[in-house]
């Protein structure tokens, strides 16, 4: 990012590493036959999510600060996070003077359950919706949030105001698993509401941690260009894939690997 130009992107999305690979590892077999699961489950465990707390304050502060100088002022910035990261973000957000519009809760009623018995449920994960300008010029498509459609989301009713709480499934369509996963891979529809909400079509989506490219799908649908960085080749050939890099069939710039 600090080879972007200052306020050169509309919106960004940014999905961390939430720092939580630690502790013992596990994993859930579904052919066992509880119903409801959804397919395997398994523990992230990722060296890329494993730092010392001291060394992920320092991470975080840098990627905000270049995000701070790259969107516009009437742009918005989405961070996802849990319990494990999520004080820290806003800590650092606080620090770096990005103001907080809203932290909504994204409901997933398809948790994986509490195996030990000996902690509640965790059925939610934390998003920031935050600004970088000084007298709120951020883009909010108000009345959309009033009254496009969210069939999914029970806690949604049509011409109402959108409350903090979504209620979004985790589940992902077939399409968004075909050409490769990431373990903490979210839903295309969650980003594209976050998308409608705060960006027009034409403009540019930045997503610093692209994963499996979920993010610059949602912006493609949503009419947006994006522009994203990953680490792992891994996981720039599966988004790549995904988005028909390559094919012959691009429409939107490619996601760089961090040695191009």
């Amino acid at each position: 990012m600090r080879m972007l130009p200052e306020r050169c992107v509309d919106v960004a999305i940014a999905d961390p590493p939430y720092n939580a690979s630690k502790g013992n590892q596990w994993k859930w077999d579904s052919s066992a036959g509880l119903p409801g699961f959804g397919g395997n489950w398994s523990k992230v465990s990722a060296a890329w999510d494993d730092m010392p707390l001291v060394d992920y304050l320092a991470f975080t502060m840098q990627w905000l600060r270049e995000l701070k100088r790259v969107v516009r002022p009437t742009g918005s910035l989405w961070i996802h996070g849990t319990y494990h990261n999520i004080g820290i973000i806003n800590f650092a957000l606080q620090l770096l003077e990005i103001e907080i519009i809203n932290e909504v809760v994204w409901f997933k009623r398809n948790s994986f359950p509490n195996l030990s018995g000996r902690r509640l449920t965790a059925s939610h994960e934390t998003i920031l919706w935050a600004h970088t300008g000084q007298r709120r010029e951020y883009l909010f498509n108000y009345e959309d949030s009033k009254e496009l459609p969210f069939p999914e989301d029970g806690l949604k009713t049509p011409g109402r105001q959108m409350r903090t709480v979504w209620d979004v499934p985790n589940n992902k369509d077939r399409s968004e698993l075909a050409d490769g996963k990431h373990p903490t891979q979210k839903p295309v529809r969650l980003l594209r509401r976050m998308l409608a909400l705060t960006a027009r079509p034409g403009q540019i989506c930045l997503v610093p941690f692209a994963g499996a490219g979920s993010e610059c799908i949602a912006a493609t649908q949503q009419g947006l260009y994006f522009l994203g960085f990953e680490l792992e080749r891994e996981y720039v050939d599966v988004s790549n894939r995904r988005l028909g890099i390559g094919l012959g069939h691009a429409t939107t710039p490619a996601i760089p690997s961090a040695t191009s």
